[in-house]
């Protein structure tokens, strides 16, 4: 039997992991001396409460090797066949610790391990696509073939609320938060070679939104896409972008996604995107 396998980094619309029959290995966001387990149903408002109340910016830690080999030998049976599909390993060690735990169980499964090279919606589309060529019968070669072909057309675009996080974390100087407090200055964030990386910092909340938008249009060139739109505590500003989406995009199907806890913790709430994948034949 094929089982699929991501982390909680990944972003999907809850349906999906009962409807494509998908396991989230947990990841963990610690508060100070507090672990908080994030695994795909976690309760995001009681997430963002904590976040809000301490003013403090959580960091994720990783599972153990032993941890991953239970939650495989969990989820499956000797001689199944596992896609583990995970968050750029540029981005995080969870990619590397899998590995080692399914090398350490090669005897018991046949694992393939995935690097997706992104994370949040880009591993729930990989995730779906996986179940629906192994219910094709396609062999796992080509899923293989499928899943790096979508890794290179994947499109992912955000934007910041706030540098507050990325102050917090350590990753700009308080300087560079008060300026952008002070100029309303909002970062916009794409996804390039398996990182995250700020390549603009727009003034005004609707600029930056607006130019989500048009680098998407800039990515995608026309094609049909299947697009997420993922945020971070934000719905209503979700529901705009969603509607530019339409306007601007063409859509074959179009989703609005909470973003993981786990990339939240890193980007902050008020942060919202998108993540589009052009539509291309299925492999038969």
């Amino acid at each position: 039997m094929l089982r699929i396998v991501t982390d909680a980094a990944a972003d999907m619309p809850p349906e999906w992991l009962e409807e494509y029959d998908i396991a989230v290995l947990p990841l963990y966001i610690r508060f100070g001396e507090e672990s908080y387990l994030s695994d795909g149903r976690s309760d995001a408002a009681e997430f963002y409460r904590r976040v809000l109340e301490q003013r403090a910016a959580p960091k994720t830690s990783l599972p153990s090797p032993a941890q991953v080999k239970a939650f495989y030998r969990q989820i499956a049976q000797k001689g199944d066949v596992i896609f583990s599909l995970h968050v750029a390993s540029k981005m995080s060690g969870t990619f590397s610790v899998v590995q080692t735990a399914a090398r350490e169980l090669a005897k018991e499964f046949q694992i393939y391990v995935f690097d997706s090279e992104a994370g949040s919606a880009a591993l729930g589309l990989m995730c779906r696509e996986v179940r629906r060529l192994a219910t094709l019968g396609v062999m796992p070669a080509k899923i293989l073939e499928r899943l790096e072909a979508m890794r290179r057309r994947l499109t992912v675009v955000f934007t910041l609320n706030t540098l507050d996080f990325a102050y917090l974390s350590g990753r700009v100087s308080a300087l560079q938060n008060a300026m952008s407090m002070l100029l309303k200055i909002k970062p916009i964030i794409v996804l390039r070679d398996g990182l995250l990386q700020m390549t603009e910092k727009v003034r005004t909340r609707q600029n930056a939104l607006q130019r989500v938008v048009a680098m998407a249009a800039e990515r995608l060139q026309g094609r049909l896409a299947d697009v997420v739109v993922v945020h971070a505590n934000d719905l209503p500003t979700a529901e705009s972008l969603l509607a530019a989406v339409r306007r601007t995009l063409r859509v074959r199907e179009i989703m609005l996604s909470e973003l993981s806890l786990p990339v939240a913790a890193n980007l902050g709430p008020g942060t919202v995107g998108i993540v589009a994948l052009p539509v291309e034949e299925g492999v038969e």
